[in-house]
């Protein structure tokens, strides 16, 4: 359900950007323990500011220890530069954002049909489906029927 709010709705890959380091690193369990994700599958993006005393070296590795990948994880950052202009005061984010990617069709057909399953929703732009096929994840229960979840889970405790 996180992925429902914050996540990037492409067809055939994950994308989750959050500030919230405990957020995102439930998510990278989630893909890990319910996908079997592999942390060389995965690519970090830090987007941040550095007028914080914090090096960019130092801000992706906050970020690599939180989630547990390895620094081939990287990729590069987008280093913003604080606005002089305005004078309201702006919520501080020292470690800025961090943004996965997970280049998977299956996974992302899984994860878009879960969320309309579990909120009885339908979203047939998110799924890359023809017209009788199910999309990846999903399994038809009879012949022109109603689609079923199928989670290609290792293990659904969170």
């Amino acid at each position: 359900m996180l992925f429902w709010g914050e996540g990037s709705k492409e067809r055939n890959r994950i994308v989750f950007t959050n500030a919230d380091p405990d957020m995102m690193a439930l998510f990278v369990r989630f893909l890990r323990d319910c996908y079997g994700v592999r942390d060389e599958q995965l690519s970090l993006t830090c987007n941040c500011f550095l007028n914080n005393g914090l090096t960019l070296r130092e801000i992706e590795h906050w970020w690599l220890d939180r989630l547990g990948l390895p620094e081939s994880s990287i990729r590069r950052a987008v280093v913003n530069r604080p606005s002089n202009g305005g004078t309201a005061k702006h919520r501080r984010i020292p470690y800025g954002t961090a943004r996965l990617v997970l280049c998977s069709t299956a996974t992302a057909q899984s994860i878009y049909g879960a969320i309309q399953e579990y909120a009885g929703i339908e979203r047939p732009d998110w799924l890359d489906c023809r017209p009788g096929v199910p999309p990846a994840g999903l399994e038809m229960n009879a012949p022109g029927g109603t689609p079923t979840l199928i989670f290609p889970v290792k293990s659904r405790t969170l």
